[in-house]
């Protein structure tokens, strides 16, 4: 019996540890499954090719047991060494494992930078907002890492959030919000409106979007910011209001994906991987929000 047979006997600690209900692991895996076959064959049929088909590095553990510790791993963000001893295989394996995944698991998800795509169940809305997190101490080009603002070395992240619309006749139904884009990763140093000027998104014709003003003058709708020695009016700070009841489910968005420890505590990884990292946390986010 494999790890993800018996982890799939208790749904709700199967839920904790991966973030994903049984059911969507079983559709994932299945997709996973497929996107693996592919991947092989397009390794197989290279030119220049010298080995027999079949012949090379067989992996350590089944598909199943290897997509659950990639979910655990992104889940738990704890050490290789320790995954490796819960699974039964070399930490090397793990890493090996994990980056022969990861492209796969984009494939399926197929999160955009820039384009931003709204169904027909979700409000003509979006939000953007940037994350920060910490990483090592670059050992060249230090001070473009370097983020004044958290006075720490940290990769910065833009995330675009959309909402679902309110089913009708459930007036207690949430609002569930779906990462609608995810930008590639940035240095500290950069700061949010050069951002989104740099990955141009582009917003749905006849949608909203909203920012922090720390977007100002590009085109969204901001907070006012309180004039040099001078106050807001009783109207502006009304208007401050609303747009700050909606722009928090960027802040909502951005917390729903930092569940999974990887995309929250301190980036120890090569910085290369970290936009597959946090396209792939997007995407198992989304997949719940579908359930």
């Amino acid at each position: 019996m494999t790890h993800a047979d018996r982890l799939l006997r208790t749904p709700a600690t199967f839920r904790r540890l991966t973030g994903l209900t049984p059911a969507a692991f079983r559709r994932l895996l299945g997709e996973v499954a497929v996107a693996d076959e592919r991947a092989r064959a397009r390794r197989a049929a290279r030119p220049g090719r010298r080995r027999k088909a079949g012949a090379g590095r067989k992996p350590a553990l089944p598909l199943a047991d290897r997509l659950l510790m990639l979910l655990v791993d992104y889940r738990t963000y704890v050490p290789h060494t320790f995954l490796g001893f819960l699974f039964g295989i070399d930490d090397s394996n793990v890493s090996r494992s994990n980056r022969r995944l990861e492209p796969l698991l984009a494939g399926i998800f197929r999160l955009p930078e820039r384009k931003v795509e709204l169904t027909r169940e979700e409000i003509a809305e979006l939000f953007v907002d940037s994350t920060e997190r910490p990483t090592c101490r670059p050992v060249r080009g230090q001070k473009r890492f370097s983020s004044g603002k958290k006075r720490r070395h940290t990769l910065k992240t833009q995330v675009v959030v959309v909402r679902r619309r309110k089913r009708p006749g459930r007036g207690g139904d949430r609002r569930r919000l779906r990462i609608a884009a995810v930008s590639a990763t940035f240095p500290g140093s950069v700061h949010d409106k050069k951002v989104f000027d740099r990955t141009r998104v582009v917003i749905p014709e006849g949608a909203t979007g909203y920012g922090d003003t720390a977007y100002l003058g590009t085109g969204l709708k901001t907070p006012r910011r309180k004039p040099p020695k001078g106050q807001l009016t009783a109207r502006q700070r009304a208007g401050n209001r609303r747009v700050g009841r909606k722009r928090v489910a960027a802040e909502h968005g951005i917390g729903k994906l930092k569940v999974w420890r990887v995309a929250a505590e301190r980036w120890r990884n090569p910085r290369r991987r970290h936009t597959l990292v946090m396209k792939n946390v997007a995407g198992l986010h989304n997949r719940m929000f579908a359930e």
